[in-house]
């Protein structure tokens, strides 16, 4: 439910750094790592953005996959994705030695990249 919220702060982002004018497009950088569903973020998007400048905008997700690395070097997504033989179960622990507390290095991002906006249109006097 936290993508209600989420799709909040978009808008008011996006409202205040279009200027009054029309939003077509907001694209958004989203890491694994927040645990955001991207259609529940889609939908509360749409929602929160009528009667205001993004009502009827597109929202386009870059989904990031995670990254972590160790001191010792190693680099892993905590979360690979399923295969046949069965789900992966998430590790946050180094899988060479073993240490917790590895630097994230992607899939921590929630960050508006860019906003589409309409031309106004020029006034003839």
């Amino acid at each position: 439910m936290h993508e209600l919220s989420i799709s909040q702060a978009i808008v008011d982002t996006a409202v205040r750094h279009a200027g009054g004018r029309k939003v077509s497009r907001v694209d958004v950088r989203l890491g694994a790592l927040r645990q955001v569903v991207p259609d529940s973020l889609r939908f509360y998007f749409e929602i929160v953005g009528r009667d205001t400048v993004c009502d009827g905008s597109d929202l386009e997700l870059e989904l990031i996959d995670a990254l972590l690395r160790c001191d010792c070097g190693r680099e892993w997504d905590p979360a690979p994705v399923a295969t046949l033989d069965g789900p992966l179960i998430p590790s946050f622990r180094c899988p060479d030695c073993g240490a917790g507390g590895a630097e994230t290095l992607a899939g921590d991002e929630l960050r508006v990249e860019s906003i589409e906006v309409e031309e106004t249109a020029a006034s003839h006097a």
